[in-house]
């Protein structure tokens, strides 16, 4: 799989770009604050119809325009997909095959991308809450159903959170409500840790071999799923539904007393163990590196083990945080089987055959240009 060209229109600091890339590593050079972050960030937002820098739409629509237009051709083994997504400040449309899809869910996964950038590096010291942006829209790339699911889920929390206050408060006495809630949201919730489950076993199939050789066979890597409520991996869904349906009738009271859901897939975590440690709380910045970067590598290997075809891989501005080993492990890996985006100030320093074949382009100030004999 990989993109075949990328147009923008009124795209955060772009009015109008249109470019072609190859099927290879693509290097896009530049000073920073004039775009090549942006760049990138459109493919990914192309693909999973979100940013991964910001949960604000309008943040991506360039100052004083209407809208913001992506457009890209996909190409997945004989066939070229046209794609679109328009922002405007009404919401989201998006078209797969010139066709408009009723539901993001059913729009994302037409392309898949694995996007690496400073910030993942914090995956396994940042907040529970990137590690379960991770899983969710990892998941998500290969399940237009459990997009569906956690979509419902966050619907369905919102309006039990705002019921919860209204009790909290006193505006309302009647808990029936609270019930019904409580009904709909055990039935996504069940649905969305079984799939974590799932998930996190194959993605700790891929990882552990992985780490295993960036660290030279010196570590083990173990991945594990800290639900907020006692779950079972071996529960089937409907002992999964009695559970989450008996934790919530025993803490009522208190969910009431502080006008929240207390747990739920919402609150659920990650926890990273490098020989037997947990990597978060006594790791070295080296082991923290070496766990971020082999859940990226593992990611490229799972979406192909699922869908049949290697996803476009991300790295922006990443390289530069990466020491040379690592650096080599990650070129090593990617060489001459996943179309590559990276974006740096300067390629000075890294010395690997893959960034000698690139093809390389320049951005300044909002205008994107090949380098001459690329």
């Amino acid at each position: 799989m990989y993109i075949e060209n990328i147009r923008l229109k009124n795209y955060r600091n772009y009015q109008d770009l249109d470019v072609a890339f190859e099927n290879k590593v693509n290097v896009i050079l530049g000073e920073n604050a004039q775009g090549k972050t942006n760049v990138m960030e459109s493919i990914f937002v192309l693909a999973m119809a979100k940013s991964h820098r910001t949960s604000n739409d309008k943040d991506l629509i360039r100052w004083d325009a209407e809208y913001a237009k992506i457009e890209g051709r996909v190409r997945k083994r004989n066939t070229s997909i046209p794609l679109e997504l328009v922002i405007s400040k009404k919401g989201k449309k998006a078209k797969s095959n010139h066709i408009e899809q009723q539901r993001l869910s059913q729009y994302v996964g037409n392309m898949n991308v694995v996007m690496f950038a400073p910030e993942d590096l914090h995956l396994v010291k940042g907040s529970p809450q990137v590690r379960r942006r991770f899983i969710d829209m990892e998941i998500g790339q290969v399940s237009p159903v459990y997009l569906h699911d956690i979509s419902q889920y966050q619907k369905i929390l919102q309006q039990r959170n705002h019921y919860l206050k209204l009790l909290q408060t006193r505006k309302q006495t009647d808990t029936a409500m609270l019930d019904v809630l409580t009904e709909q949201l055990v039935q996504y919730a069940a649905k969305i840790i079984k799939k974590r489950y799932q998930f996190l076993s194959l993605l700790q199939a891929w990882a552990e071999p992985i780490h295993s050789g960036i660290s030279r066979g010196l570590e083990v890597l173990e991945i594990q799923y800290k639900p907020s409520l006692d779950v079972s991996e071996s529960a089937d869904l409907t002992k999964m539904i009695e559970e989450y349906q008996e934790s919530f009738v025993k803490i009522r009271t208190r969910e009431i007393e502080r006008g929240v859901t207390l747990i739920g897939p919402h609150r659920d975590d990650l926890v990273f163990f490098v020989n037997g440690r947990d990597v978060q709380t006594f790791g070295s910045q080296g082991q923290q590196r070496t766990t971020a970067l082999s859940l990226k590598l593992a990611e490229i290997e799972l979406i192909h083990a699922e869908i049949g075809e290697y996803p476009i891989l991300l790295l922006d501005d990443v390289l530069s945080e990466l020491d040379d080993y690592r650096q080599s492990h990650l070129l090593n890996t990617i060489q001459g089987k996943v179309q590559t985006f990276v974006t740096t100030t300067s390629v000075e320093g890294i010395d690997h055959q893959t960034l000698r074949e690139a093809s390389s382009f320049f951005v300044d100030q909002g205008s994107l240009s090949r380098i001459n004999g690329q």
